[in-house]
């Protein structure tokens, strides 16, 4: 399915959210609990650094294919996504997927070792000896592979100049003197596509069609840090995907919706693992798929277009040289949206690593200090992936188009993953 371009996918999907922060990881009660593998997915979020910015995603894709290989190497249900290791039959699953976790957040943020350290420690508790140590010898030598696997995947590479002659389309820095940003992420390895244009959109509308008139008016009048039209409701969607009001970012938003979905699903622990990594590494492939497209295409985002919209020769558009954003504009081109693909792949993933999409979830974004904490219900993924894409327009940073683009490719991307990676092996 994934060579299919669709522009609308409705899916639904459910698993009702809370948000209650783990900061150690206890023990689970059994060696085939999937708690273990939400337990370290929430260590992950009480200590990655903010500071990383989307480039978040790439760490909690690393630490989920780890513990779905740790896992899958003992259980052997399914093709491996990066490694299988040789297990002896006594091994303790639960052992070997903490020791992975473990290893491999020590590899990426040895100064927090002391926190990894002890919520190893609470792993393992309770595990037989014997067990725990034939588990913990899988768990060591997948995270040392993943590790090995991602050390020079480009991530931390130099950044390259990008800039563009100042005519009508091509992008501007919004604020004079800032250079591109993540222009790292064209050059990087993917996790499972072949490449970050494997999957890349065709090209946006012509600056004098009738469609992008239409979506350049939109985001005129609804992204308008004094627009009149735009809702409480949208304004509060614009704020909570950028992070201005709440300390919930999107990944963990997204790690949250997958762990209890897992739980109301009764998931087992490797399928648990293999969800969370379906996820995670579409997502990450997603946004260096849409990262790549907005240096091809080097769109010009809504803030320059609207000010400059006297020279785009389209009779449809209304320059306003004072037109501000609602929120600050991001350092690269618009073409095509990484919030909307971010959300696409996510939501798709999901879907066909669970294989349902009919109970509805809640969603709780925790406040920011001096902001309350927010709730909203959805009735499905999609939807949320949907509030995911508009919270751009209603922020005055995107297109309408940047978003449907991102949505088609990016639900491709986790269907290639889906078909490609953690294969079942037995019924």
């Amino acid at each position: 399915m994934h060579a299919k371009r669709r522009s609308g996918i409705a899916l639904a999907f459910a698993a009702l959210l809370s948000c209650t922060p783990l900061s150690l990881v206890a023990g689970t009660g059994t060696d085939d609990s999937r708690e273990i593998v939400i337990q370290w997915n929430q260590v992950l979020q009480d200590t990655i650094p903010a500071a990383l910015g989307p480039m978040q995603f790439r760490i909690y894709a690393i630490l989920n294919v780890a513990m779905f290989d740790a896992a899958n190497s003992i259980k052997g249900n399914y093709s491996p996504y990066h490694v299988s290791v040789r297990a002896s039959s006594g091994a303790s699953t639960t052992a070997a997927v903490a020791q992975a976790a473990h290893d491999v957040l020590v590899g990426l943020f040895p100064a927090s070792q002391a926190v990894y350290d002890t919520a190893l420690a609470n792993s393992l508790a309770g595990i037989p000896s014997g067990r725990a140590k034939q588990g913990v010898a899988v768990g060591r030598a997948v995270a040392a592979r993943v590790l090995q696997w991602r050390a020079n995947d480009g991530a931390s590479a130099p950044a390259t100049p990008y800039e563009l002659p100042a005519i009508p389309g091509l992008w501007q820095p919004a604020a004079p003197g800032v250079p591109a940003g993540l222009t790292q992420l064209p050059g990087m390895v993917p996790f499972a596509i072949k490449s970050t244009t494997h999957f890349l959109p065709t090209r946006f509308p012509e600056l004098t069609s009738a469609r992008y008139a239409t979506d350049f008016e939109e985001v005129k009048a609804l992204g308008s840090a004094t627009s009149a039209v735009r809702t409480p409701e949208q304004t509060q969607l614009a704020e909570l995907f950028a992070g201005v009001t709440t300390v919930t970012g999107v990944p963990a938003a997204w790690n949250n919706i997958a762990r209890d979905a897992a739980a109301h699903h009764g998931l087992s622990l490797v399928d648990t693992a293999r969800v969370y990594a379906l996820m995670t590494t579409s997502m990450m492939d997603g946004l260096m798929t849409s990262q790549t497209s907005k240096f091809v295409y080097g769109l010009w985002r809504p803030i320059t277009a609207i000010r400059r919209a006297d020279e785009d020769l389209n009779p449809a558009t209304t320059a306003d040289p004072s037109w501000t954003p609602l929120l600050g504009t991001p350092p690269y081109p618009s073409y095509a949206g990484n919030m909307a693909c971010l959300g696409a792949s996510a939501a798709r993933a999901l879907a066909l690593g669970i294989g349902t999409n009919d109970v509805p979830f809640t969603v709780l974004w925790r406040g920011s200090p001096g902001n309350p904490d927010v709730q909203k219900a959805y009735s499905g993924f999609w939807q949320f992936a949907e509030d995911e894409a508009d919270s751009r327009i209603y922020g005055g940073i995107h297109y309408r188009f940047d978003n449907e683009a991102s949505q088609v490719v990016c639900s491709e991307i986790a269907e290639y993953v889906h078909e490609t990676k953690m294969r079942p092996l037995r019924p």
